[in-house]
């Protein structure tokens, strides 16, 4: 297939990094189309680990370009750190284009997220405190938004960012008096340098990518957290701030969706979820710490446990639906090895009536109790299997189970971290 996309379906750190990178052997161009640097991936190869947030996980491949689509929130100083971490592993890093569409974050972003996401107390959506969100509130409201190519325009930016400090400073005064924001010199002397190191990678990414598909290019769009985070289509307000569904491919990166071959949908053989939000499957009891300490479930970027559940297929059903995948990818099922039994939510039991609908209220999905498909474990090491066959006949029926409620073939299975504990069908 000349164009591929790797959609995450549940809300998040699926590992598709990893399918990422597998896949990445076999296209030219890599595209990260949304998202910031609260988005990580870990990749693992060769004995090495390597953690990537803003770079997309084509840039380990020398002979592959990546791109960050206009899509993505720039912070270019963790852009920049992220390059040399790399580079300090001894990578030799593939060609980078940037786009010159794609928004800046700013210290005020970081700064406002932090002072909204303190107010709303126990309603805290749980942001990683990064200025993403706030950054995409700018990149809507327009007039406080800045994008990386007006850096290359020092007395543009210098006329933007004094307009934008003046106004940051009110704001945020009016909510903590003791705010205190960098001032309009040290901003612009500050990603002056940064834009200084990154001016060679920035193009019109959008017109490079119709170019390379006139000329016959293979294309991966990779995407980062997963569908039912997706500001639209998601458990809202408990999303991320851009579509990080199927949907959002073409806004973030220009691509008509129609020029997208194949579609591959990554799921967790379990749930896990971070931050807000209901969560129907959640285990809060010795299984879920089992399930979060064997698939070590704490956040590439931020550190933290994530909550830990059975695979829930409704929830999952519906990012599948609204992704338009070909094809599902079932990622570390190794997790489940040490279990006796194995659960599947197949459906919801919501004021007492049974839906394998996913609720759009929230409310409605804070009282949806879960009906199990219960299935037997494998009990068996599995992290050496190679081919479909050579699974224990357990872990082949619940193969096909998250197949049949997903209503897609399973493509890949992942059994351990590693790109070569990969089955790939």
């Amino acid at each position: 297939m000349a164009v591929t996309a790797v959609v995450g379906l549940q809300w998040g750190d699926e590992a598709k990094g990893k399918i990422v990178d597998i896949l990445a052997d076999q296209h030219e161009i890599v595209v990260r189309y949304l998202g910031g640097n609260n988005a990580g991936h870990t990749v693992m190869f060769g004995g090495e680990t390597y953690k990537l947030s803003l770079l997309p996980s084509g840039i380990l491949r020398p002979d592959a370009t990546s791109v960050i689509a206009n899509g993505v929130v720039i912070d270019p100083k963790a852009l920049l750190g992220e390059i040399a971490s790399i580079k300090s592993q001894g990578v030799q890093l593939g060609k980078l284009f940037i786009s010159d569409k794609a928004h800046v974050i700013f210290p005020y972003h970081v700064a406002e997220e932090a002072i909204l996401e303190a107010r709303r107390g126990d309603q805290a959506i749980g942001t990683t405190m990064r200025g993403i969100g706030t950054c995409y509130r700018d990149k809507i409201g327009r007039a406080h938004a800045i994008r990386i190519g007006d850096l290359l325009r020092p007395e543009l930016f210098r006329e933007k960012l004094e307009d934008i400090v003046e106004a940051k400073n009110i704001i945020l005064k009016a909510f903590d008096p003791s705010v205190s924001l960098p001032s309009v010199q040290e901003i612009y002397d500050e990603y002056l340098g940064y834009i200084e190191q990154l001016k060679d990678s920035v193009i019109d990414t959008t017109s490079y990518l119709h170019r390379e598909l006139k000329n016959g290019s293979s294309m991966l769009f990779e995407g980062a957290q997963g569908s039912l985070l997706d500001i639209d289509h998601g458990t809202f307000p408990y999303v991320t701030s851009s579509n990080s569904s199927g949907c959002g491919i073409q806004a973030g990166s220009g691509i008509p969706s129609r020029m997208i071959d194949r579609v591959i949908g990554v799921v967790k053989a379990y749930t896990t979820r971070v931050g807000g939000g209901p969560c129907p499957t959640e285990l809060e009891d010795e299984t879920g710490q089992h399930i979060r300490d064997e698939g070590n479930e704490y956040g590439t970027v931020t550190g933290r446990p994530r909550r830990c559940g059975w695979f829930d297929a409704v929830a999952t059903a519906h990012g599948a639906r609204v992704s338009g995948i070909d094809c599902i990818a079932v990622m570390l099922l190794d997790v489940l090895s040490k279990l006796d039994e194995v659960k599947i939510c197949e459906a919801y039991e919501i004021h007492g009536e049974r839906t394998t609908d996913f609720p759009s209220q929230l409310d409605d999905l804070a009282a949806a109790k879960p009906i199990y498909r219960t299935l037997p474990g494998w009990k068996t090491d599995i992290t050496n299997v190679r081919r479909l066959e050579d699974f224990p006949k357990e872990a082949r029926h619940y193969i096909d189970s998250v197949s049949e409620l997903l209503e897609s073939e399973v493509g890949f299975v992942s059994i351990g971290p590693d790109r070569e504990q990969t089955v790939i069908l």
